[in-house]
């Protein structure tokens, strides 16, 4: 039995990871694998934002139910979660419209939500500049994470508490369907066995499946960000979000005046070309994580987005965030890029082959947020069991 399971994960980064907590909530057998010896990509390389607010209606009903598990499962066992909340700042009259739609949209979904005043929002965040802020809107259920260090203690938790099989630096190579189930074999020519196998790690299905890959409209997204050096007694609380990610949010897109602001953008700008929204972000170092930027490619085509940090990209997104905060120091400690694929015409990317492998990816840049509950819809779906969102 010690190569037999009910369920199979391949992929050990967020969405796999959450895919095999709710089998495991079911009782299930379940080994994730994971190619490295610890899992990376997209999943670490983030801000750890858990923004459901940033979503729209379909998505946040997932990031919702993300934020009750994250707040379950750190009860329980330090997952490094921390809810203090999410603020969207309006730099003029346009995005503060917006910022009042989206409230309405959130009091139809009894969504909790506050706005706040200039003078609330320069008393709650010291060294934003007041010749920015017009006002604002705060999540105060939101949280944020450590993504760098929280996909490995919730994996850890899963082993210790719930009896994960995780296996390491098991690069799957085959998903065979036989008369006893799924076959599952490694470079190695290791062979483990399933009843069903999940399969979520990212663009790199395409080596299992190359012709379903062709097939797809999968794109990889590069994003640059950013940590400055710690800022002493400095606290910025939660996850700060400004006038750019207000214009490039999905959640804003269902507001009434959305179409009418985005028509006057300068399409021609810096900020376009590159894609940046300005976020902040304070580490339990006290260090302020910043960006970020889109750079998009087809996912058959990722090496066109280069292994490089393009510094003027990082040059600009430093001088728009110093007009917006004053922080003690702008001094960057480290810098990096993440990539994620996504659909281009879909939300996310699922096939099914032979009934009982299911290829679940492309989740973009909802993952950190939207994959906890997502995948307990989506476990609930592939095993006909009834987990109510």
């Amino acid at each position: 039995m010690d190569n037999k399971y009910d369920v199979i994960v391949v992929g050990g980064g967020i969405l796999g990871t959450f895919h095999a907590y709710h089998a495991l909530k079911l009782g299930l057998r379940v080994c994730l694998l994971e190619q490295n010896l610890r899992p990376k990509g997209a999943t670490t390389q983030n801000f750890g934002q858990v923004v459901p607010s940033g979503m729209n209606t379909k998505w946040q009903t997932f990031g919702r139910e993300s934020l009750k598990i994250y707040k379950e499962i750190q009860s329980l066992f330090d997952i490094s979660v921390r809810q203090n909340g999410t603020v969207y700042l309006a730099s003029n009259e346009e995005e503060e419209r917006l910022l009042v739609e989206l409230r309405a949209i959130n009091n139809n979904n009894s969504y909790t939500s506050t706005m706040l005043t200039k003078k609330e929002c320069l008393e709650k965040y010291p060294g934003l500049k007041e010749d920015y802020v017009t006002a604002g809107l705060f999540f105060p259920e939101e949280v944020t994470v450590e993504p760098r260090t929280m996909i490995h203690r919730l994996q850890k938790y899963l082993v210790k508490e719930m009896n994960l099989k995780l296996l390491t630096q098991f690069r799957v190579v085959s998903c065979t369907k036989k008369l006893n189930g799924i076959e599952v074999k490694d470079t190695r020519n290791r062979k483990l066995w399933a009843g069903k196998v999940i399969i979520c790690n990212g663009n790199d299905f395409k080596n299992l499946y190359p012709d379903i890959f062709a097939e797809g409209d999968l794109e990889v997204s590069k994003l640059q960000m950013m940590q400055t050096k710690p800022q002493g007694n400095f606290l910025l609380k939660g996850s700060i979000l400004t006038g750019w990610s207000i214009r490039r949010y999905e959640a804003f897109a269902e507001c009434p005046s959305f179409a009418e602001v985005k028509a006057k953008e300068t399409q021609d700008s810096l900020q376009k070309k590159w894609g940046v929204h300005i976020l902040f972000k304070q580490a339990v170092d006290g260090s302020i994580i910043l960006g970020d930027s889109h750079q998009y490619a087809d996912a058959a085509k990722m090496d066109e987005l280069g292994d490089d940090l393009d510094m003027d990209i990082d040059n600009f997104m430093l001088r728009e965030a110093q007009k917006i905060f004053q922080l003690p120091t702008y001094q960057i400690q480290r810098r990096w890029f993440g990539m994620y694929s996504q659909c281009k015409n879909n939300d996310i990317f699922t096939r099914t082959i032979d009934e009982d492998i299911h290829i679940i990816t492309g989740i973009g840049g909802k993952g950190m947020t939207g994959s906890a509950g997502y995948s307990k819809k989506n476990i609930n779906a592939i095993f006909k069991t009834q987990i109510q969102l």
